[in-house]
């Protein structure tokens, strides 16, 4: 039922992000903007180094015929398997860069170096795909058996979604495209993360805490690549740079206090 209520919660919170520059946009600056990108990617990327990963390895290697023993380099390619993956699509032009290219349509200026999406249905389709593994991550998280780490998760996750959502739905505004299209492409991206949440926890209910452990390292993969991209062309930008560092390192910390309090009051450091 917990789980049931997260992916309820994902699903309602990317539909306001998608829908809300509608509504927001003429209030939001660009500099604004950036500032929650970087917050964010910076909850997203703690997330990722100080839980999801020492969760993940904590989970592989509790058990004694684990099987990783013998083999740790299995443990760091899943980690690699998920960075890869999101490369290779980046690759592929079904990517992450929408958050640098909604502010040069806000600023109405040329994009520079950044390369700009073909259409509204592959940037949805490139987030969505992004959102899927987000739901991998909280799905796993919810199988180790720690309702405060699956909690810590799903909130970096659910903080990240809103700005990428609404980088969505501000694309489509500056974009001549149908309002149905529109609509279609920001309930497909809304739903992305619910869907794989429910479909992890179930294929993966039965699973040993092997398989559980490499979903969490293959999706904390993602989370890295998510990150960075999210940032690095904001932190290359010399106008925006310092600024955007700070951010991404106030997330960081942000996440980092919250952590060690949840860790203090519920003893995160248990044995599987």
């Amino acid at each position: 039922m917990e789980t049931v209520a997260v992916a309820g919660a994902v699903f309602v919170l990317s539909l306001l992000g998608g829908f809300g520059p509608r509504w927001f946009a003429p209030r939001l600056s660009d500099g604004r903007l950036h500032d929650i990108t970087g917050i964010s990617a910076g909850l997203l990327l703690a997330s990722a180094l100080l839980v999801v990963i020492p969760e993940g390895f904590d989970l592989a290697t509790a058990g004694q015929n684990s099987g990783f023993t013998d083999a740790p380099v299995a443990l760091g390619a899943a980690i690699l398997a998920g960075f890869s993956l999101m490369l290779v699509l980046e690759g592929f032009g079904v990517g992450h860069d929408i958050h640098e290219e909604h502010h040069s349509h806000a600023e109405g200026h040329g994009h520079g170096h950044v390369h700009h999406p073909s259409s509204m249905g592959v940037v949805a389709a490139g987030l969505s795909v992004h959102a899927m593994a987000d739901g991998l991550a909280i799905g796993a998280a919810a199988l180790s058996g720690e309702t405060a780490f699956g909690v810590l998760v799903a909130v970096a996750v659910v903080i990240h979604r809103v700005p990428a959502a609404f980088s969505l739905g501000l694309f489509a505004l500056h974009e001549t495209v149908d309002r149905s299209r529109v609509a279609l492409g920001v309930i497909a991206f809304a739903l992305s993360t619910p869907a794989a949440i429910l479909v992890t926890y179930l294929v993966l209910d039965e699973a040993s805490d092997r398989w559980i452990a490499l979903a969490l390292l293959f999706s904390a993969g993602t989370f890295v690549y998510v990150a960075t991209v999210d940032t690095l062309p904001a932190i290359h930008n010399p106008e925006t740079g310092r600024r955007s560092v700070t951010m991404v390192v106030l997330g960081a910390l942000m996440f980092a206090v919250v952590f060690i309090a949840i860790d203090q009051a519920f003893d995160l450091s248990h044995n599987h």
